[in-house]
């Protein structure tokens, strides 16, 4: 019975595609077709003869994007089954090819990718129906390519996931420090869901003209095993099509989304402030995203910190932002600061941030300071502010990724520093 459906993703060496083509002869007698999704031309002449063609077809990413494709490709399968590999995966010379059913209760079959200590949970085999009503997201949902998978699994109900090892080998392993720090992250996905009592934390963002980073940011939020309580959303006067994509994830309990004339991020900020039933804040940049268990590490710390304590932050982790990926730089650690002196002569940007949602609203919220009508340094203006009353606290802990890339304002307005700092004194 031909009942089975192989797509193939992300395959741009020519051996490692051919040695998965190869390795599904052994469910030769399954397959009904086979689908190679890829980004760049790829032509099957690549590949020698003894595979049989006429089961492939190759198709290119609609808008270079995987999830729309595969959605759009998925409800067009006519099999019971789609079975996927990709990048270097093929079949293994152990697997059972009657081992292949499910049943209605478990609608798929998830595998291992293992690399040295790290066990990242990805689809192999899944119901076409069940397919079809769980959606893959927009690749531009997520922080780079090789999350696509995990992610989509890290929220189906455990009770549904069947997983078993050693369905799939592959013909290499990336030991790169980028690959590894990605599969980290990653590996994080499988975390199970929990709510515990510790101090309640809102998410707020401002978002001005990052229509191409900002629905990350939001579906990082969402990828938590412990949630938010409210998601704040501002869309500072927006020039693209921002407002638009961040207005679709509104859902009327969590996540809020506003909109506004472009007046800067700490003038956003106090539009939200209002809205904000929580402990405390974590100030989340649009450009940027959250490790999946970055609330249930901050409400631990929240659990037990002092009262006197308006801030709490740490580390950050580094991405520079490429064409269509994203390359590790690196942690950079935070460290303690004692007073305003250290706060201005600290190694901005301080973060993550987290704030004491009382704190930040006993002094008026952000500050809308005269340098450049405020609309830079945002978060220096209003630490320099609370530091005069309260104290900081700063633990050892990197849940906030940090995208750079050539748009961060930031980055752009460097040289304002010094003028910045004379404007404070």
């Amino acid at each position: 019975m031909k009942d089975i459906t192989a797509i193939l993703v992300h395959y741009s060496n020519p051996a490692a595609l051919r040695k998965a083509l190869v390795s599904l002869k052994q469910i030769n007698s399954r397959l009904h077709s086979i689908i190679l999704l890829h980004e760049q031309d790829m032509s099957l002449s690549i590949i020698q003869d003894d595979i049989n063609f006429k089961k492939i077809q190759c198709m290119a990413l609609k808008e270079n994007d995987l999830g729309k494709t595969l959605n759009d490709t998925i409800h067009m399968v006519n099999s019971s089954y789609v079975l996927f590999l990709q990048e270097t995966d093929y079949l293994s010379p152990a697997l059972q090819t009657e081992s292949l059913h499910l049943s209605q209760s478990e609608p798929f079959i998830n595998t291992l990718y293992r690399n040295q200590n790290i066990a990242v949970h990805r689809p192999f085999l899944v119901s076409t129906s069940f397919l079809k009503k769980q959606k893959f997201l927009s690749a531009f949902q997520l922080p780079f390519k090789e999350a696509f998978f995990p992610a989509w699994l890290s929220n189906k109900p455990n009770s549904k996931k069947l997983c078993r090892e050693n369905l799939v080998m592959q013909s290499r392993k990336n030991r790169s420090a980028n690959t590894l720090e990605k599969q980290k992250f990653m590996q994080k996905y499988r975390l199970n869901k929990i709510q515990t009592a510790h101090p309640s934390l809102s998410i707020l963002i401002s978002n001005y003209n990052m229509e191409q980073y900002a629905e990350t940011a939001v579906a990082s939020c969402l990828f938590q095993n412990e949630m938010p309580e409210q998601v704040l959303i501002m869309d500072d006067g927006s020039t693209d099509n921002s407002y638009n994509k961040l207005k679709q994830w509104e859902d009327g309990k969590r996540i809020s989304v506003f909109e506004k004339k472009n007046e800067g991020k700490a003038i956003a900020f106090n539009h939200l402030l209002p809205h904000v039933t929580s402990d405390f804040i974590l100030e989340l940049d649009a450009d940027d995203w959250l490790d999946p268990d970055a609330i249930t590490v901050i409400k631990r710390l929240l659990a037990s910190l002092p009262e006197d304590v308006s801030v709490l932050y740490g580390n950050l982790r580094k991405w520079k932002q490429l064409a269509g990926d994203v390359l590790f730089k690196g942690i950079s650690k935070g460290n303690m600061i004692n007073g305003r002196g250290d706060l201005l002569s600290y190694r901005f940007p301080l973060g993550p941030r987290i704030y004491r949602a009382s704190a930040l609203k006993s002094v008026g919220g952000f500050p809308v300071i005269a340098f450049e009508d405020g609309m830079l340094y945002e978060d220096v203006s209003v630490l320099n502010q609370l530091i005069q009353n309260n104290r900081f606290q700063y633990h050892d802990f990197t849940v906030y990724n940090v995208r750079e890339h050539n748009e961060s304002i930031t980055k752009t307005n460097r040289p304002d520093w010094n003028e910045f700092l004379k404007s404070l004194k």
